[in-house]
């Protein structure tokens, strides 16, 4: 997969103040707040930065987090995963593997068959309807 890499008013010009502080600087929206958290609508969820397809809407599940809760991505060399250890807890960070746009974490408390929640900002998705 070809990297995209731009420079921060590059990407700045392109996202909404929201998107940029998620997505490029590592943010997260408040719970509940998120356009897609009680969101029920069959299509691919993209990555807001470079369209990649990041989840498909069939693996998202109610977490009741507050957050889109996915039991894995849409194909697992669309992401990338690093140890964060912020905010005084050590997680998994999960980013787009295109662009490295932060989406959000994942954590093994998931359904099956994963057993995993990919714990994702509504701010670093677009969503594309299934046809």
């Amino acid at each position: 997969m070809e990297k995209i890499h731009k420079t921060d008013a590059q990407w700045r010009a392109e996202l909404t103040p929201e998107q940029f502080k998620v997505a490029r600087e590592h943010g997260t929206e408040r719970a509940f707040s998120g356009m897609y958290a009680d969101h029920h609508v069959a299509g691919m969820y993209t990555c807001v930065c470079c369209g990649e397809p990041a989840y498909a809407s069939d693996t998202k599940f109610e977490s009741g987090t507050g957050w889109p809760s996915f039991w894995q991505p849409a194909s697992p060399e669309n992401v990338e995963t690093k140890e964060d250890n912020g905010w005084f807890m050590r997680r998994t960070e999960v980013h787009c593997a295109r662009c490295d746009a932060h989406q959000g974490h994942v954590f093994p408390d998931g359904p099956k068959p994963t057993g995993l929640r990919y714990c994702i900002n509504s701010a670093s998705l677009n969503f594309v309807p299934k046809a």
